[in-house]
């Protein structure tokens, strides 16, 4: 019968997936797009708001990937790596659902499925070893970047509190990138980062609308 201390992190687990799922998450900082514009117009908002979706299933798909991450890890430090990072994407989840809900839009309907197939990518990136681990950090990083660096160029001008949001949110993603190869991550092999650019294709182009 498994005693109290190996079911611990199984709780936290599924405590962690829960919190997530239910839009309890809460930010440490306050939203940098707190008492700025928003959209002017109908069109406009409609656009802000499927875009803040999109980044907001990024943000439940980090929850999962590091969680999963930092379970599987094989160090003290890469465990704590994998924690800070989620910490900090934990801020950039409560600041999207913010923005969701001062848009009049929905997070996306398929989040429990994002939380699952991102939380498996994650036991596996783990499993495969630290350094291969961190690497994965990195690669999903970078690629979190750009997209937001595209998001940046889509907003609606007027929209000046999703643009503060996402803007952070850039500047994190390459912070969290920079303590990953400091920390000892593998670059990952080319077609490893192709799969993971159309798979991040898939989930963006479905989550625009779903």
């Amino acid at each position: 019968m498994p005693t109290l201390p190996a079911l611990d992190p199984l709780l936290v687990t599924l405590d962690h997936a829960l919190r997530t799922l239910s839009g309890v998450a809460h930010a440490g900082r306050p939203s940098p797009g707190a008492g700025l514009a928003g959209p002017p117009g109908p069109e406009e908002r409609a656009l802000s708001g499927a875009l803040m979706r999109v980044n907001h299933v990024g943000e439940v798909c980090a929850q999962a990937l590091y969680e999963a991450q930092a379970l599987t890890a094989r160090t003290d430090a890469v465990r704590q790596e994998m924690q800070h990072a989620a910490r900090e994407e934990e801020d950039h989840l409560a600041w999207t659902a913010e923005r969701l809900a001062e848009l009049g839009a929905r997070p996306s309907l398929l989040n429990p499925l994002w939380y699952a197939g991102a939380f498996a990518i994650g036991l596996a990136a783990g499993r495969a070893g630290d350094g291969w681990s961190l690497g994965f950090l990195v690669e999903t990083e970078r690629q979190v970047e750009e997209h937001l660096a595209g998001h940046l160029d889509r907003l609606p001008a007027g929209d000046e509190a999703s643009r503060a949001v996402v803007a952070q949110m850039r500047l994190d993603e390459a912070g969290h990138a920079q303590q990953a190869e400091r920390a000892g991550a593998y670059p990952l092999p080319a077609p490893v980062r192709w799969l993971m650019r159309g798979a991040a294709r898939v989930m963006t182009s479905t989550a625009h609308h779903l």
